[in-house]
């Protein structure tokens, strides 16, 4: 096992305090949170003190059952108001989404976009 530099102490430490937190605002014992985790109390205990790594894989479960984003759960700053998506990203998550289409509803889709870009050359 590789040792623990200062960095990543202060890191666990801050996590696990955070840990605690939400725990507690959610009115979860170590034993509850322990269970769903499917970890031993103690193990736990020593994720909230940052004695412990917490691994990876229970990252997504963690967060999900304090109600939480993995963003929040690092200390992460949640931006605040509504923010304007990337265009790329939402082309992208747009194109994801018609993929997903049957074959016939993707045809209709494309034939849409070269009627208005038809258009728009003509303009």
């Amino acid at each position: 096992m590789t040792p623990i530099t200062h960095d990543e102490r202060e890191f666990h430490a801050a996590m696990g305090e955070r840990i605690a937190q939400l725990r507690k605002a959610r009115s979860l014992t170590q034993t509850q949170l322990a269970e769903v985790l499917g970890v031993r109390q103690q193990t736990l205990q020593g994720y909230e003190s940052g004695s412990r790594r917490i691994p990876v894989s229970a990252l997504p479960l963690l967060a999900k059952t304090l109600e939480v984003s993995l963003e929040a759960l690092f200390g992460e700053e949640p931006k605040v108001g509504r923010t304007r998506r990337d265009p790329v990203t939402q082309w992208q998550e747009q194109m994801e989404a018609i993929a997903k289409l049957p074959r016939a509803r993707q045809r209709f889709v494309t034939e849409m976009l070269e009627t208005v870009l038809a258009q728009q050359a003509r303009a």
